[in-house]
């Protein structure tokens, strides 16, 4: 079964095209890190497979439904998106668990009426998620790296089919980002898993768990296939279009730096 599928997408805006001859498919339950640089059309990418943006021409399906002939506002229901940005927008006075709460209203606060079951269920996810600690903390005295593993939770709250982690690793700290990796390791090492997407500039971040790589340039994909395919000097350096050398990392992890 697969997640979604692009075939022959373009997006074009005011006459100019971001997004050029797009064909990609995902299987359900693959992990994938999407590597670009700034400008390269990640943000638009995703917009496009959740439904906030149309394509131009071409086609696309998620989750089974396409888009032009099903209903977008249930799709992204089915789709959990995670962003340093939806920081900003919680509750300084909330708990951390009732934040990962209103993820099953898709709600920016706690309104509605919740069973005591309910909230033990967002604990749990919480837990799962190696947040333990972050149970019964207020937002506003948790750290960047532990607010965006409460919005990772908050994501999963919903049994998403589909998560998506745009650059969660954006303003943390070393210490933080790596304490973050290994939460994103665990929650892809647990069964029933929703499809992941890891989006990056950073290669360092791309964990093993992301066995799938797609290098996303100018608007155009520019390969896609095996991580451990793609992790290649002349590979890399064609995309880059500059000299560069990869240095290994522990625990099957690489960096990419000029040369």
């Amino acid at each position: 079964m697969k997640a979604f599928e692009f075939k022959n997408v373009s997006f074009i805006r005011d006459k100019k095209t971001l997004l050029n001859n797009v064909n990609w498919k995902v299987n359900a339950s693959e992990n994938w890190a999407i590597l670009g640089l700034n400008g390269a059309g990640k943000t638009l990418l995703l917009q496009l497979i959740c439904g906030y943006l149309w394509p131009s021409s071409g086609r696309l399906e998620v989750l089974g439904q396409v888009f032009g002939q099903d209903s977008i506002p249930e799709l992204q229901r089915r789709i959990g998106w995670v962003s340093t940005a939806l920081q900003y927008r919680m509750k300084n006075w909330e708990t951390a668990e009732k934040i990962v709460l209103s993820g099953k209203f898709a709600s920016i606060g706690l309104y509605q009426s919740y069973t005591e079951a309910e909230l033990a269920h967002a604990k749990q996810i919480l837990i799962d998620a190696g947040g333990e600690s972050l149970i019964g903390k207020r937002y506003d005295v948790l750290s960047q790296g532990e607010r965006q593993l409460v919005l990772i939770s908050r994501a999963l709250m919903t049994n998403p089919e589909l998560l998506i982690l745009d650059e969660p690793c954006n303003g943390l700290d070393l210490f933080a980002r790596e304490k973050l990796l290994m939460q994103i390791q665990q929650i892809a090492k647990q069964d029933k898993h929703p499809t992941l997407l890891y989006v990056t500039h950073h290669t360092e971040e791309i964990l093993p768990c992301f066995n799938h790589l797609m290098l996303l340039k100018d608007g155009e994909i520019f390969a896609k296939g095996k991580q451990g395919e793609l992790f290649d000097e002349a590979k890399l350096a064609d995309f880059y279009a500059e000299p560069i050398q990869i240095i290994s990392l522990k625990n099957e992890r690489f960096a990419v730096y000029p040369k």
